[in-house]
C-alpha cells in the first residue's frame, strides 16, 4: 500500500483501488426515506440528507402505512383503499423504484398497521378483525389470527415475534397476542379495556408498556403488559394521531392534529417535556436510529418535515405529494 498525499492506493490481485479521504464501510445501509401520498396512490422515495424526492412508485389506492427492510432495499405498503376497500400489499424495490409485486390479500380487506420482524411482515386486516403475516421472501401470507374486536387498526410487536398488540378503534380495547415461540405456537389472546377510540399504539423497547392514543378522550393511555391492565392516562389536550417511542425508550412522541404540534413526553416520569410547533398538521412519524431526528408527514399544506428533537428546529422539508401519511426510514 502507498500513500500519495491524502490519497491511499493499494493493489489487490493486480487491481489498484484509489480513495480520496473516504471511509468505506462494508455493508453500510444507504440512507433512504419513504412517504406515502394517500391521494396520489404512490410512494415517494426521498434522500433524507438533502430532503429531495429521488423517485415515485405507483401503489394501490389509499396507501396508509409503509415499512422498510433493515437494509433499506425493500419497502412494503399497505393499500388500505378509499371508498372501495383495499386488499393488497405492495412490495417495492428501492434501487429501481419499481413495484416488484402486489400481493392480493383477498378475502382480507383494509390492510393497515405494519411491522417487519425477522423477514416476516405482520399486518392488520381491519375489516376482518384480525392480524396476519406475510413472508417477505415468498410474498405469501403464511399465518393469520382473529382479534374478535372491531377496528383492529395499528399493530406493535416485540423483536422476538412472541408478543403483538393492536389498538381496536371500534371496541375501545388493546388486544395482546402472545406466543410461546414464533406464531402460531402456543397462542394466548387478552383484551384490555381502554378509553374511547384507541388508534395510535406502540410497545416500549423493554416490552413492559403499551402506550395508545385515544381519539375521543384526547389522552394517551398506558397499559402494563404484565398485569394486562391500564395503569395511567395522560391528558395531552387533543387527539394524538401517532404515539411512538424513541429508539432508546426514554421518550414518547405524539403527533398532535388539532394544535399542529409535536409533543414529547418523558416515558419514565410520564410528564410533558417539550412541544414543537409546526405549520402543517402532523401525521406519521419515524426516527433516526439515535432518536435525535424525527421525520414527520404533514398536511395542509402537504409536506414532510425533518426535525431536530433536541433543539426543536426544523432542519429540512420536502413536498412529496398529496396528503402524505405513512412514513419509514432506514440507514440513519
Amino acid at each position: 500500500m502507498k500513500r500519495i498525499g491524502n490519497i491511499l492506493a493499494f493493489t489487490v490481485v493486480g487491481i489498484m483501488f484509489v480513495f480520496k479521504s473516504y471511509v468505506i464501510v462494508i455493508g453500510q445501509v444507504k440512507p433512504v426515506l419513504v412517504a406515502l401520498n394517500k391521494n396520489e396512490a404512490n410512494m415517494a422515495i426521498v434522500d433524507p440528507g438533502t430532503m429531495t424526492v429521488v423517485g415515485k412508485v405507483a401503489v394501490g389506492d389509499g396507501p396508509h402505512e409503509v415499512v422498510l427492510s433493515a437494509d433499506g432495499k425493500t419497502a412494503f405498503v399497505a393499500n388500505y383503499g378509499n371508498q372501495q376497500p383495499g386488499n393488497s400489499i405492495s412490495i417495492i424495490d428501492i434501487a429501481s423504484a419499481k413495484e416488484l409485486k402486489r400481493v392480493d390479500l383477498a378475502p382480507m380487506i383494509r390492510p393497515h398497521g405494519l411491522q417487519l420482524i425477522g423477514g416476516k411482515l405482520y399486518f392488520t386486516a381491519e375489516a376482518n378483525r384480525m392480524i396476519a403475516r406475510l413472508d417477505a421472501a415468498t410474498g405469501k401470507v403464511d399465518w393469520m389470527m382473529g382479534s374478535g374486536q372491531n377496528g383492529t387498526h395499528m399493530i406493535a410487536g416485540s423483536a422476538d415475534q412472541k408478543k403483538f398488540y393492536t389498538a381496536n378503534i371500534g371496541s375501545d380495547s388493546v388486544t395482546a397476542f402472545e406466543f410461546q415461540a414464533v406464531p402460531p405456537a402456543g397462542s394466548k389472546i387478552t383484551h384490555i379495556p381502554v378509553g374511547k377510540q384507541p388508534e395510535a399504539v406502540d410497545l416500549s423497547p423493554d416490552g413492559r408498556e403499551v402506550w395508545t392514543g385515544l381519539n375521543v378522550d384526547g389522552m394517551v393511555e398506558i397499559v402494563d403488559t404484565a398485569a394486562y391492565k391500564s395503569v395511567a392516562k395522560i391528558n395531552i389536550g387533543g387527539r394524538p394521531y401517532r404515539v411512538k417511542f424513541t429508539p432508546d425508550g426514554k421518550s414518547v412522541v405524539c403527533t398532535m392534529i388539532a394544535s399542529k404540534e409535536i409533543l414529547i413526553i418523558d416515558a419514565a416520569t410520564r410528564k410533558e417535556t417539550k412541544r414543537i410547533k409546526l405549520e402543517s398538521i402532523p401525521m406519521g412519524i419515524v426516527f433516526s436510529s439515535d432518536g435525535k431526528t424525527a421525520f414527520v408527514t404533514a398536511g395542509q399544506p402537504d409536506t414532510v418535515f425533518k426535525i431536530d428533537l433536541i433543539s426543536g428546529e426544523i432542519k429540512g422539508r420536502v413536498d412529496t405529494g398529496k396528503v402524505p401519511d405513512g412514513i419509514a426510514v432506514a440507514g440513519m
